[in-house]
C-alpha cells in the first residue's frame, strides 16, 4: 500500500505508468479500485496516479474536511507530493466536481481536464424522500438490495462483475465521507462560474445516465470543452465502458480541444491563406 500524508490526513494511491501524469479521481463512496480497467489501458503511455479521497477506499477517515474546496486541495497535495508541477486531471462524478473546482482554483497545475458524468456544477437536485432511502439502506447495510439496484442501474453485462465489490466500498466509507460529501454536492453552485475555466477539458456522459441534462448544461458553459456521449452507458462510464473511455480519453490527449469553435477558426484560417 501508497500512503501520502496530504493536509493532515493518510491517502492511499497507486502509481503506475510511465509518460505525462494523471491523476484519476473516483466519485461519491467510490475508491481507486473504478479506475483499474482504464488504468491497465493506459499506463503504457501515461503515468497513472489512482487516489483514494478522505473517508473512502483505504483512505483515513477523519472527522472534517468533506467539502469540494478541500478534495481539490488534496489532489492538488498529492501532486506536491509526488513532485508533480502540472498533471493531466481525470474524475469522475464527484471526482468530475472535484475537477471543476481545480479549473476554477488551480488553473495554473492543470495540462487538462477529463470530466466523467460530473455532478451537477449547480448542485444535486434529489426529493429528501429519495435520500432518505439512499441513507437508509446504507446505514443498514442492505448489501443484497443494493447489489440487486446497482446491477439494474448498468446497462451493460459486461459491467456487472464488479458491482459486488463497488457495493462493499460504498458500504466501507466512513459516516463524514456519506453524509459531508453529499451534502458538499448538493450545496456546490459554481455553474455561473464554469466559462472562467479555459484548461482544456472534455466532458464524458453517458447516455442513459439521469445526469445528462446538467452534464449538457455544464459543458454548454465551459469555455474550452469538448464533448463525448456513450451510447447504452448509465453513471459510470469508466467502470462500463473502460476500453471505450481510455480511447477517447487518449485521443483527447493527444489532439486537444475539437469542437466547433476549433474548426470555425481553422476554415477561416484556410480561407485567408
Amino acid at each position: 500500500m501508497a500512503i501520502a500524508r496530504i493536509n493532515g490526513v493518510n491517502l492511499y494511491y497507486e502509481d503506475v505508468g510511465i509518460g505525462d501524469p494523471i491523476i484519476f479521481q473516483h466519485g461519491y463512496t467510490a475508491s481507486h479500485d473504478g479506475w483499474s480497467g482504464v488504468i491497465e489501458r493506459m499506463s503504457a503511455r501515461y503515468r497513472c496516479i489512482a487516489m483514494d479521497c478522505r473517508g473512502a477506499g483505504d483512505s483515513a477517515r477523519p472527522d472534517d474536511g468533506y467539502n469540494i474546496e478541500q478534495l481539490a486541495a488534496d489532489v492538488v497535495g498529492m501532486a506536491d507530493y509526488l513532485g508533480l508541477d502540472r498533471f493531466h486531471y481525470a474524475g469522475q462524478s464527484m471526482g468530475g466536481l472535484i475537477g471543476f473546482e481545480l479549473g476554477l482554483s488551480y488553473p495554473d497545475r492543470l495540462l487538462s481536464l477529463s470530466l466523467s458524468a460530473p455532478a451537477p456544477a449547480d448542485g444535486i437536485a434529489m426529493p429528501q424522500s429519495a435520500r432518505d432511502t439512499m441513507r437508509e439502506r446504507w446505514i443498514n447495510k442492505e448489501r443484497d438490495l443494493l447489489i440487486r439496484t446497482s446491477l439494474a442501474a448498468v446497462p451493460r453485462e459486461s459491467a456487472h462483475a464488479d458491482v459486488p465489490a463497488q457495493v462493499d466500498r460504498q458500504l466501507s466509507v466512513s459516516v463524514g465521507h456519506y453524509d459531508g460529501c453529499w451534502d458538499a454536492m448538493v450545496n456546490y453552485h459554481k455553474g455561473d462560474r464554469l466559462g472562467e475555466i479555459q484548461t482544456p477539458t472534455l466532458l464524458l456522459a453517458g447516455a442513459a445516465d439521469s445526469l445528462l441534462p446538467p452534464n449538457l448544461k455544464d459543458f454548454a458553459r465551459l469555455g474550452n470543452a469538448t464533448l463525448h456521449v456513450f451510447s447504452r452507458v448509465g453513471h459510470g462510464v469508466p467502470r462500463e465502458v473502460p476500453s471505450a473511455y481510455a480511447r477517447v480519453v487518449t485521443d483527447f490527449l493527444e489532439h486537444g480541444v475539437v469542437n466547433a469553435q476549433t474548426l470555425a477558426a481553422a476554415v477561416a484560417e484556410a480561407a485567408n491563406a
